[in-house]
């Protein structure tokens, strides 16, 4: 289920987050979504590097500080390559 689209933390240096969804069992996930015309740059996946993933869990961070309660969360990155949708789940975590 949805929960939000393109959340931004306030400020410069912040982070964005694509999607915010909440999967059946209640875990909040934070996906980013990447799309590439070609794989010729390694694919969408390979461009959520140390630095991107930073960024999302900041942004999560952020998000979270509104809830009363901490869900179980998780980051999902799905990648456009072309015709190709592939969601991985589990991505990356927060540490």
């Amino acid at each position: 289920m949805l929960v939000t689209r393109n959340y931004r933390t306030p400020g410069r240096g912040g982070g964005e987050i694509d999607l915010i969804m909440r999967a059946p069992d209640g875990t909040l996930v934070f996906v980013e979504v990447r799309k590439r015309a070609s794989s010729s740059h390694g694919g969408g996946a390979a461009s959520v590097g140390a630095v991107k993933q930073r960024r999302i869990v900041f942004a999560a961070q952020h998000y979270l500080l509104r809830l009363s309660r901490l869900p179980p969360c998780r980051f999902d990155v799905v990648v456009l390559d072309g015709e190709q949708v592939e969601w991985l789940q589990a991505a990356f975590d927060a540490s």
